[in-house]
């Protein structure tokens, strides 16, 4: 009698691992024994699952289909012994990894973490924070915290709040450059732009609240929102961003909003991310439960 649900969680230890001798020490193998499993594993389904290098495993596209399989029918296995032995909650459980971007993960995501893995203390958080739209199946990514249109038909996406965008300066460069009144003003001021989105602004006209688009340009760009507050903060330019993540920085007068007219009526959704098979993990459901009502 074969042991298939032991195949997939060797295969997937090396793979998490990128190494036989590191998934052999965790498992309590030898690193001998994890490669005769995984080629007896490729034997039997008849294709190539990892290229091996000296350095790392990498799986190939066949690899990456029989990898997220696995860990869903291992996830499940684990939910089911778990409710049977420990009841329902001790099924939250095991590593989560989760994205966000920088601004939202680190002024709100990150303060109630303490608070999740005091209500659920097996679970082993892993947290990124990436103004970049990341691949989830490519990263490995359980759940990211993401604004806007879904556009992967293979993900799901639960609304956790809701976040106002605005346009923000600080008091100098106002003094030094004026105020823009209307998003054509923006033609002849310093923009501060992420390198991976168009350079393009959209705001609502307050008379009809038609959306409207403003080219911008800037001699700054950066990857995420703390660099960009920075520049911001020293008089470097205006900068459009989630209202969240300049909340301090406009209590205390550091920066000021400006064309609060011009700023979309309705305040953009964020999402919790994930994947969209049948049976989402417990901790992944159990995290973004938590978020919703707590946002």
């Amino acid at each position: 009698m074969d042991n298939r649900f032991g195949e997939m969680e060797v295969f997937a230890r090396a793979v998490a691992t990128g190494s036989f001798s590191a998934a052999a020490r965790q498992l309590n193998m030898t690193p001998s024994a994890i490669s005769r499993l995984v080629s007896r594993l490729e034997d039997r389904l008849q294709v190539r699952l990892l290229v091996r290098s000296t350095r790392s495993l990498t799986p190939t596209p066949e690899g990456e289909i029989y990898l997220a399989e696995a860990r869903s029918l291992l996830d499940r296995l684990t939910e089911m012994e778990a409710r049977i032995t420990d009841g329902a909650k001790a099924a939250v459980r095991g590593p989560l990894r989760v994205s966000s971007t920088v601004g939202f993960g680190a002024t709100v995501i990150m303060p109630l973490v303490p608070e999740f893995l005091k209500l659920y203390p097996e679970v082993e958080l892993d947290i990124t924070l990436n103004d970049s739209i990341i691949d989830l199946w490519q990263e490995r990514t359980d759940l990211a915290i993401r604004s806007g249109v879904l556009k992967d038909s293979a993900l799901k996406a639960r609304p956790i709040t809701l976040m106002r965008r605005l346009v923000v300066a600080s008091p100098l460069y106002l003094e030094r450059h004026g105020t823009p009144q209307r998003p054509e003003d923006l033609k002849t001021h310093n923009c501060l732009r992420y390198n991976f989105q168009p350079s393009e602004w959209e705001f609502a006209d307050p008379d009809t609240g038609h959306s409207i688009r403003q080219v911008v340009s800037g001699n700054f760009l950066g990857s995420d929102g703390t660099i960009l507050r920075r520049i911001c903060l020293e008089g470097g330019g205006l900068m459009k961003t989630g209202e969240h993540t300049v909340a301090d920085d406009l209590a205390s007068g550091r920066l000021v909003e400006v064309m609060a007219a011009w700023s979309p009526a309705e305040p953009e959704k964020i999402h919790a991310v994930f994947p969209g098979h049948p049976h989402l993990a417990a901790r992944i459901r159990a995290f973004i439960d938590f978020l919703a009502a707590k946002l």
